[in-house]
């Protein structure tokens, strides 16, 4: 068991590592975006890049939101649409590296294949009042095959106009688009399920009307554009959708769990034991946490955008959940309620180290849905990733000495549950490092990310596993007419003579005990003097403190007494 505990913690840190590395880019993506331009920041920046995994035939919407020109300004606004089939492509490229992707028809990264669109508009006057629709297209444009890197350098360096596609590889994609009905501010219209970049040039190109001489603040000009992107299941991205659904089922289940828990215990609340409290607790915070990530799901297929508010809202209700979780463990492994009655010293510990994990886990949290720096939000992992490991390693140890303990006892009935119980936790770990092995294959390592529609798995993994094994401590720990069974009782978990002497030769095992003779055969007797002594403890207390009755609380003593009146 040792061994094991020592091997868990180099498989807990590794999976933590793994998984926080890949939930650095786990934000949700939302749908609808306001793009902001102005003559101050067209000068630092003028291609905006959104990013989304869509749907076959989803729908792309630029609309002119509104305009403030102090005097006319010609602008020019081009738009680029692109697609490929590795998922790190896209989601993984820095804002610098999108003048290297506006009109590129070429392969930039090996397996990187896909269509491409480029539409550019006729000058377009912001002095005076625009419509809405200004930017809506009559008919969508026909995608254009991009070039494999094997393509020539001449090829390469052929302008965006040249069609790249041959009429077999084309003639699907032409026809669909020709037969599409435009909608009004529609601009485009996806081609095949996967993830999109969307680039939107708008840039400066002066007036004859310029005010010569005038101020900067004459020459300032505002414009406000809304970008959308809508699938059959209106804003949700093509790759959460299977994740909504997840956590929709999830939170079912983990309502009926609650109301299965909930009366079970009114069924048997006599007899129910401290430990039964905290799984009613997990189920709880389980449930409320299922119940707002599918809330915020829901905000962005309906409305587009994601409330931040929420989303940092669960991410701290999901940390109080996994503390108080891996608290229940920490206490079900320590033999809380089963072997000893009370915590005692290692009380304080455990309080400790759960409100550390509390404290490392929101901020970790917190980064990472605010789109913090990547190698940030990996400083804050570290320290959850060391702690998660030495209270894997903390967890193993103690139910050693638990089980060694109702060994000791022949306590079969308690011992059994222990065993399930250690039997699940070690199944958690394989199951983990075989899962690890997968994602690290699939996605890590991989130089192109071609299974995206598989990613929701590596969040949905983790909570299935972890409700998995909250479901069989329910099923070991379950309130029943024989609660008592399992729950700690002074008369019948005391040690016995036998017990007592089976731990001291373990512990004084090779040493010579004082106070006792040897004979000629072997036998040990003890002094006069030590058979008084033990005579006047066992029969002359000490205080008044010793005659009372070695009970923790009333609800002990009622059991005491329940057990004697069986024993007569």
């Amino acid at each position: 068991m040792a061994t094991l505990g020592g091997m868990s913690v180099s498989l807990i840190t590794l999976l933590l590592f793994l998984h926080v590395i890949q939930q650095i880019q786990a934000v949700l993506q939302t749908g609808k975006w306001v793009l902001n331009v102005d003559s101050k920041n067209i000068h630092e920046q003028n291609k905006f890049i959104f990013r989304k995994t869509l749907f076959n035939s989803s729908t792309i919407y630029l609309q002119w939101m509104s305009e403030d020109c102090k005097h006319p300004v010609n602008l020019s606004i081009s738009w680029y649409l692109r697609n490929s089939h590795c998922y790190d492509e896209v989601f993984g490229l820095d804002n610098s590296q999108v003048n290297n992707y506006f009109k590129l028809n070429a392969e930039v990264r090996e397996g990187g294949t896909g269509f491409f669109v480029f539409h550019e508009y006729e000058l377009i006057e912001c002095g005076q009042q625009v419509h809405g629709d200004e930017l809506a297209v009559k008919s969508f444009d026909v995608p254009r095959k991009i070039m494999k890197s094997e393509s020539t350098a001449s090829e390469r360096e052929e302008t965006v106009g040249k069609n790249a596609t041959t009429k077999s590889e084309d003639e699907e994609v032409q026809e669909r688009m020709t037969s599409s009905v435009v909608p009004p501010y529609a601009v485009a219209r996806a081609w095949e399920d996967g993830p999109y970049m969307f680039i939107v040039h708008v840039e400066e190109t002066g007036s004859s009307s310029e005010p010569r001489g005038g101020s900067e603040e004459s020459k300032a000009w505002k414009l406000q554009l809304e970008i959308r992107m809508l699938g059959p299941y209106q804003y949700i991205s093509a790759s959460e959708w299977p994740l909504m659904c997840f956590y929709m089922v999830m939170c079912i289940i983990y309502v009926l769990l609650g109301v299965l828990w909930l009366g079970l215990s009114a069924c048997y609340w006599r007899d129910l034991l401290r430990i039964q409290f905290w799984i009613g607790g997990v189920v709880f915070l389980g449930m409320l946490e299922k119940a707002v990530y599918y809330a915020e799901f829901q905000s962005i297929r309906y409305n587009g955008v994601s409330v931040q508010g929420a989303v940092v809202f669960a991410e701290i209700l999901s940390a109080v959940k996994r503390t108080l979780a891996r608290v229940l463990v920490i206490i079900a492994s320590l033999g809380y309620g089963i072997v000893k009655p009370r915590l005692g010293a290692l009380l304080h510990r455990v309080v400790g180290v759960g409100l550390v994990y509390l404290t490392f886990s929101v901020v970790e949290g917190v980064l990472r849905v605010n789109t913090a720096q990547d190698d940030l939000v990996l400083l804050a992992a570290i320290p959850l990733a060391v702690l998660d490991s030495a209270l894997c390693w903390w967890i193993f140890i103690s139910l050693a000495q638990t089980m060694k303990l109702l060994r000791l006892r022949r306590n079969l009935v308690k011992l059994s549950l222990y065993r399930h119980f250690t039997n699940t936790l070690i199944f958690t770990v394989i199951a983990s490092v075989i899962f690890i092995i997968w994602m690290s294959k699939t996605f890590k390592f991989s130089k192109c990310q071609s299974d995206w529609r598989e990613l929701w798995i590596d969040d949905a993994f983790w909570r299935f596993l972890f409700s998995i094994v909250l479901l069989v401590i329910m099923f070991l720990w379950r309130p029943s007419i024989n609660n008592q069974r399992y729950a700690f009782t002074p008369l019948l978990d005391e040690m016995s003579d036998e017990e007592k002497e089976a731990m001291m030769s373990d512990a004084f095992e090779g040493m010579k005990m004082r106070g006792m003779k040897t004979e000629t055969n072997g036998s040990t007797i003890a002094s006069k003097e030590d058979e008084d002594l033990k005579w006047v403890e066992e029969n002359i207390p000490s205080s008044i403190a010793d005659m009372a009755p070695l009970l923790d609380s009333d609800e002990e003593n009622i059991t005491t007494q329940f057990e004697i009146s069986k024993m007569e």
